[in-house]
């Protein structure tokens, strides 16, 4: 069920109807605002019998007393509140969308500042929105459900503080948006958003103030992007290489620069795939998806820095065009791959995008973003993006910017013995080096393309897509990234 929410905060708030939440802690499970609500104690006495404690994250939901104001009174615990994380306080934000049910007025009663914080309280309001979405743009709706469905909810923070709850919630209410955004981009089915029509949705960020140029087929020929414009020849679909520019920092300030493999659907070409959850393929651009999601978040908080976003966009398909197991291409740095695996493509677009963003832009640092291998996935799960750098302070700051938003990322090695496991008979190097180490190798056959800049490769094959579900996210796109590197450019390289 899509709902619209309208989030507000205000010093006194009056309750009139609807649903009021309150926090409850360890040390006082029944908040004084609950009891100021319910002189007679008829609430407490629900609240001692169904033995909520305030431990962190319960809930409890009763029919508020027949001469309350409010229709219904619900606590969010929190257990010991000065003990916890913006990620927490979004957590709590997330429970409290799943109290909403049919009302269509919430008041949430912070009380006068303290604990929770102007900030705990725009954290939570963050949490709250990014759990309020869902992806149903496919699905009929009957007549009965229409009403319902095109509903608006207003939510009211109550806090002593409002006014800087209100400018502390304005930044993170562009970053909801700019997850929301990845999130619909992965969702999408491959057949509405193909290449042409995701740099489209990039071209949009103009609105924002962000250039966008967009570098058609004939324009990666003449740059010789033999590797990207390779996995494009057996879809009937042209490939699309978007350029985002954001000009925050000063005129001659470095960029920091993002680029995100956006493979709209892969079939694996003519090493064609295994049928069964083929259909998953269509979040193959989930690393695109965060790139665009990202600038979307730094145009929209005006951040104050020089931020490139790259894309590559094709569609890996089989056909009597596409490219052959055994084919040597050459990419645009001059250097050549025999192709051993078709289905090892993502590799193939980014190397030609990295080498096109430091030469065009000699960035700062460059970080890119890919859905690259199943293998991370059985190297770390569903729980840690893979992380490997040629930089150990980029390396340190990603760590960090992963702890602070949950978005956790884990180092891997690169070395010479895994370099050794791609070169090619044929070529300078080959596009897999075979079932061992698999993400490792695909790192490896990046690293060939960065020159002495500062770069790190998230491989977030297990965190993009089909992800546990969280208090903050019950989609099956996570829009993971946007947040992390959102965190990574405020805490570094912000002027």
């Amino acid at each position: 069920m899509s709902i619209s929410i309208e989030i507000s905060f205000s010093k006194t708030a009056k309750v009139s109807g609807g649903l009021v939440v309150a926090m409850g802690s360890v040390s006082e499970p029944v908040s004084q605002a609950v009891k100021a609500a319910d002189p007679a104690g008829q609430l407490e006495k629900a609240v001692k019998v169904s033995e909520f404690t305030g431990k962190s994250f319960s809930t409890i939901d009763v029919i508020a007393p027949v001469d309350a104001p409010a229709d219904r009174i619900a606590l969010v615990g929190t257990g010991e509140p000065d003990k916890l994380s913006a990620y927490e306080w979004m957590r709590i934000g997330g429970k409290i969308f799943t109290l909403i049910g049919k009302a269509r007025k919430v008041t949430v009663l912070l009380g006068d500042g303290g604990a929770p914080s102007a900030e705990a309280a725009a954290d939570m309001a963050l949490g709250l929105l990014m759990r309020s979405y869902a992806f149903d743009t496919y699905k009929t709706k009957k007549p009965e459900d229409e009403e319902r469905d095109s509903r608006k909810v207003s939510v009211v923070f109550q806090h002593g503080d409002a006014a800087d709850c209100k400018k502390a919630f304005a930044s993170r209410q562009v970053v909801a948006e700019g997850v929301a955004l990845a999130r619909t981009l992965v969702n999408e089915p491959a057949n509405v958003l193909g290449p042409v029509e995701f740099a489209a949705r990039a071209k949009d960020l103009e609105a924002l103030g962000v250039t966008v140029e967009i570098l058609t087929e004939k324009e990666m020929k003449k740059l010789k992007m033999e590797a990207l414009l390779g996995v494009s020849l057996g879809s009937a679909r042209p490939p699309r290489l978007a350029v985002m520019r954001w000009q925050g920092g000063k005129p001659k300030d470095k960029p920091v620069a993002f680029v995100g493999k956006g493979v709209v659907f892969d079939t694996g070409g003519i090493s064609i795939k295994p049928a069964a959850g083929m259909e998953d393929m269509k979040g193959d651009m989930g690393g695109a998806a965060a790139v665009t999601g990202l600038m979307h978040v730094l145009a929209g908080r005006k951040a104050k820095v020089n931020a490139i976003g790259i894309i590559g966009l094709v569609e890996n398909m089989p056909d009597g065009a596409a490219q052959r197991p055994g084919d040597i291409v050459r990419s645009m740095s001059g250097q050549t791959i025999e192709i051993i695996n078709t289905d090892a493509e993502g590799r193939l677009v980014l190397c030609d995008a990295l080498t096109y963003c430091q030469e065009r832009f000699k960035p700062a640092v460059m970080i890119n973003l890919a859905t690259l291998t199943g293998a991370v996935m059985v190297a770390l799960g569903q729980h840690h993006a893979g992380l490997f750098s040629n930089d150990d302070a980029l390396s340190q700051a990603l760590t960090k910017a992963g702890e602070v938003t949950e978005e956790r990322v884990w180092r891997l090695p690169l070395s010479a013995d895994y370099d050794k496991m791609i070169d090619s008979k044929f070529a300078d190097m080959k596009n897999t080096g075979g079932r061992y180490a698999g993400s490792i190798t695909a790192a490896q056959f990046l690293k060939r393309f960065v020159k002495d800049t500062p770069w790190a490769h998230l491989d977030i094959a297990g965190t993009a897509m089909g992800s546990p579900s969280t208090d903050v996210n019950q989609s099956w796109a996570s829009g993971f990234g946007v947040r992390l590197l959102d965190e990574l450019v405020r805490a570094n390289y912000e002027s």
